[in-house]
């Protein structure tokens, strides 16, 4: 049996009580004031009648508070707010996009929900938000442990002149692309940004302010890093220049970047198969996207299912409008 014939998949009153049970675990809390005690469901309320619904549409999993009289539900508060698209709907998008390895296309979530394009492109957006990291995220490595460093370049940067580039011009090659900086914990995580150039000053702070310095680094042979990471544990480097790609010290030294190069291969394929392409005031959302995936794979341990939990505990406190997203969608 599909995981999407569940009922909280089809059903309203299902969605909003598996989005309560995942976001308020421990019983519902007002969003305006706080408060977790005296709060009481509202049923058989209905909303105003319109030449769509004369009737209305009863409105499922509305409480109100006791302490500061407001109501409320689940969605407050959270990237799902003041959204007229049902509460299924979206817990089958973000579904779909946390069980999709290189993810699913606007165009896609739009055929498949029977919903707009628009209202996909900026749902996709919004799923997206709600899958970003905080700031306060812990060091990455530690002792023992092996950090890769590596940067690429995807798409045209908003520099880029617009028309075809030839080879020979002066607007081909990486001048005008959009530069990424990704920290890969051998092992475990990955981090992932959006530099304005693969610049000592851009790519030597975000290192140090997310890797421990108990970590040991591996790069390959850009200047930007010689001499850079010499307050870390070790760091060691291979020159692709010289067609050297792994170097084994001994059985427990084993010098490569082989693992951060294998997300930007996945990264790539997603963004060049799936999505199409995207505009560079975008493009933090689609890292996002991709980092939460590879933060939370099967190879740790972490199923579609769960996956989905996790994106949904993260929609809090989240807000993104379709101004602030960009009325021209990308994909």
């Amino acid at each position: 049996m599909s995981i999407l014939t569940a009922a909280h998949f089809h059903d309203e009153a299902a969605a909003f009580a598996k989005l309560e049970s995942v976001v308020w675990p421990n019983g519902p809390v007002c969003p305006h004031c706080g408060a977790d005690k005296r709060i009481y469901e509202l049923k058989g309320v209905r909303s105003k009648p319109s030449k769509k619904n004369p009737d209305g549409i009863e409105r499922f999993g509305l409480k109100k508070c006791g302490a500061c009289r407001k109501q409320f539900t689940v969605r407050v508060g959270t990237v799902f707010e003041s959204s007229h698209i049902p509460l299924h709907l979206w817990l089958q998008a973000v579904h779909l996009m946390c069980s999709s390895k290189k993810g699913i296309s606007s165009h896609q979530l739009h055929r498949v929900l029977e919903i707009k394009y628009q209202s996909a492109w900026f749902m996709a957006h919004r799923i997206r938000e709600a899958m970003r990291s905080g700031s306060l995220l812990p060091p990455m490595g530690g002792e023992g442990e092996v950090v890769e460093v590596d940067e690429t370049i995807y798409g045209r940067a908003s520099t880029h002149p617009k028309g075809r580039v030839r080879k020979g011009d002066k607007h081909y090659g990486a001048v005008h692309k959009n530069v990424i900086l990704s920290l890969v914990e051998r092992g475990g995580s990955v981090r992932s940004y959006h530099v304005a150039g693969s610049t000592v000053g851009e790519v030597i702070p975000i290192i140090k302010a997310n890797v421990s310095r108990e970590t040991s680094m591996m790069t390959d042979s850009a200047q930007l890093y010689k001499y850079q990471l010499m307050d870390f544990a070790s760091h060691d480097r291979v020159d692709h220049t010289k067609d050297e790609y792994v170097r084994y010290v001994d059985l427990n030294h084993t010098v490569h970047t082989n693992t951060v190069e294998g997300y930007f291969s996945v990264f790539k394929r997603g963004m060049r198969g799936t999505y199409q392409h995207c505009k560079e005031k975008h493009l933090h959302r689609y890292l996002a996207e991709f980092d939460f995936r590879y933060n939370n794979r099967i190879a740790l341990g972490v199923e579609d299912a769960a996956r989905t939990e996790r994106a949904l505990r993260g929609i809090k406190g989240k807000r993104l409008t379709y101004r602030k997203a960009g009325a021209s969608a990308a994909n």
